[in-house]
């Protein structure tokens, strides 16, 4: 099944569809391309099963930057970016079983928490939130694990 590629970890958007399978893993999303012209070494999302797994997503913009500068607004570009990634896998943010959250400030901890209860108002995931510091200049990276079965 062949959808709209989006990048989970940001970067450009490119027009090519890509679906590919692997085994019994179905590797979603086209490749992830920072500043035009580091390709990842990753995938935006793999569907194993029953089982979505995304990659971390940061608030990274088309062009490979950080346009946002507040914690409410890079957690609102995130998170909708999963919603993509997600819709791309056959699934949506109630599918979502588990997240795992880096926060570059702990002080950002009650913004970004306001904004990601929007995002799952009923029976949220089992979730995880850390300080670390990041690789890029962003202050949140999520990853998600969703489970839905297969059609």
């Amino acid at each position: 099944m062949s959808r709209t590629a989006s990048r989970a970890g940001g970067g450009s958007r490119q027009a090519e569809k890509k679906s590919a399978r692997k085994g019994g893993a179905q590797f979603i999303g086209a490749p992830i391309v920072l500043a035009g012209a580091h390709r990842m070494p990753f995938t935006s999302a793999v569907r194993a099963g029953d089982w979505v797994f995304l990659s971390g997503v940061t608030a990274i913009d088309d062009n490979g930057a950080f346009t946002l500068v507040g914690i409410e607004a890079q957690t609102r570009r995130i998170l909708d970016k999963i919603k993509d990634v997600l819709a791309e896998a056959g699934c949506e943010m109630a599918d979502v079983v588990k997240a795992t959250v880096w926060l570059d400030d702990p002080r950002d901890f009650w913004n970004f928490n306001r904004v990601y209860a929007e995002y799952f108002p009923e029976n949220p995931p089992a979730r995880s939130c850390v300080q670390s510091r990041l690789m890029l200049d962003g202050k949140i990276e999520i990853e998600v694990l969703a489970y839905r079965p297969e059609d």
